[in-house]
């Protein structure tokens, strides 16, 4: 479908109408005030690129005639009547069928904060869905976050061309509605790139995003891959470093050279549906945890901070996932789940032209489900010297998931013909790795008898294995 909006080719009839509100993309009805408008473009305009559609409310176009010529023209003056000093929005009309839809194209600003033309002069920041109000303290955060903002917006004087890799500039503007147009044009109208006296001259965001070795021009612009043998590391004669990969390449590239590695490098588990009776096999580490904080740390780390790059560690038993991103102003380890800020919004946007980038607080959403999906532990985060860790854990030293075809094949064989007792059995020990009596009972709040009994009829069926030192042994451990 063709764009209507002559300033963002991605803007169908059909997106702004059907597609789903994300970090990115909101519509507003007109029965908005002014004011509360106004509270919106400022949050946005400290935030990072967004767009603001008017007058679109519950997917139909609403229609202009029903708001006065004063309450209109007051939408098309919020720009001046309301915010300070004067922002980067690019405010765009469009008519179809008679309707009218305004398009606020809202660009960010990397020194500038902006406040309400008002008596206390309130700073709005956007968060997610939420515009909130900040005070004082988070207000000199918010100017200390802008300049580190401004790295990926310096230009890089002595860029060669002929370093882009051109199949990912083509990929891109494949993404941008068949872009056929010179790729300099597109990377200036998306603010990657200036022309200045018969010049173009590309900034870094445009290294990252498209650049063959952006390390070439930006130190430690890249990812680092460490598998150690055991949970620990080791120094010296007992170093226990198994492998070592170092990923070179625009951002884009390396999302996808980094998922088809990790793939290969991880274990094949098989999970237990119980609802199906049937094993399903799962890599070590889902992939949405992993791989939702990859493209977050490549598009949110501190690029001007050279002295690390981002780096997964491997260890038997968690993947930690660190990157060079001291936490912005008002996030928090405790709130990251909930909480957003763009380090590189450049960047961002161009990652969310390729989807990559997901709709609102999907991401950390996506991590935590993932994990839960398949019983693993809770992601934990941690803060130390400006470096910020995702850590994903799954007891694999001893996994009792690791089971032979036979074995699973049996299992599913007899699952639908078990008491739901004995499936919720076969269940749990297919999550735990060895558990006795006890705490079988414990855990399932089911009598000892019940589960003796249970047991015994599991393992006459040779579904379990029984670990004990005597025939009597009130200790004996119970696995698959």
């Amino acid at each position: 479908m063709k764009s209507i909006s002559k300033i963002n080719s991605k803007l169908t009839l059909e997106y702004l109408l059907e597609s789903k509100e994300s970090v990115y993309f909101e519509r507003k009805s007109c029965l908005i005030t002014t004011s509360k408008l106004a509270n919106s473009i400022i949050a946005m305009a400290n935030a990072e690129w967004w767009v603001i559609v008017l007058w679109i409310n519950n997917w139909i176009i609403e229609n202009i005639k029903d708001l006065s010529n004063t309450k209109y023209n007051d939408f098309k003056q919020v720009l001046i009547d309301y915010i300070k000093p004067p922002c980067n929005v690019d405010m765009e009309e469009i008519e179809n069928d008679w309707k009218t839809i305004i398009i606020y194209h809202i660009e960010p600003d990397y020194e500038r904060l902006f406040s309400k033309k008002n008596d206390s002069e309130d700073v709005y920041l956007r968060i997610w869905d939420e515009t909130r109000k900040l005070n004082r303290e988070e207000v000199k955060k918010i100017e200390y976050d802008k300049s580190i903002r401004k790295y990926e917006d310096e230009i890089i004087e002595d860029f060669d061309e002929n370093d882009f890799r051109m199949t990912v500039i083509n990929h891109y503007k494949d993404k941008i509605l068949k872009y056929n147009w010179d790729f300099r044009d597109l990377l200036v109208s998306r603010h990657l790139a200036i022309f200045k006296e018969w010049k173009y001259y590309y900034k870094k965001a445009a290294i990252l995003l498209f650049c063959e070795d952006p390390e070439k021009y930006i130190p430690s612009a890249s990812f680092r891959y460490v598998r150690y043998n055991w949970i620990s590391l080791k120094t010296w004669a007992e170093l226990n470093i198994i492998k070592d990969e170092r990923f070179v390449w625009p951002i884009p590239r390396l999302i996808e050279l980094l998922k088809l590695f990790l793939k290969n490098v991880l274990k094949d588990y098989y999970f237990l549906d119980i609802k199906e009776g049937k094993f399903v096999k799962i890599s070590e580490y889902p992939e949405e945890a992993w791989l939702e904080w990859i493209v977050n740390a490549l598009t949110h780390r501190s690029y001007n901070l050279h002295w690390n790059v981002t780096l997964i560690k491997h260890y038997d038993d968690r993947l930690e996932i660190s990157n060079s991103w001291p936490l912005p102003s008002f996030i928090t380890v405790d709130n990251i789940d909930k909480n957003r800020y763009a380090r590189n919004p450049r960047v961002a946007r161009a990652l969310n032209d390729f989807w990559y980038v997901r709709e609102l607080n999907e991401w950390a959403k996506r991590i935590f489900e993932s994990m839960q999906k398949y019983f693993l532990p809770r992601p934990e985060y941690i803060n130390e010297n400006k470096i910020v860790t995702l850590i994903l854990k799954n007891n694999t030293i001893s996994d009792n998931r690791v089971l032979t075809e036979q074995k699973r094949l049996l299992i599913e064989k007899e699952f639908n013909k078990l008491q739901d007792t004995s499936k919720i059995i076969i269940l749990e020990l297919s999550q735990n790795n060895g558990i006795n009596l006890k705490d079988l009972s414990s855990k399932l709040d089911i009598s000892e008898r019940t589960i003796r009994d249970h047991l015994k009829k599991l393992l006459d069926k040779w579904l379990i294995n029984k670990h004990s030192k005597s025939v009597r042994d009130l200790n004996a451990l119970y696995s698959l």
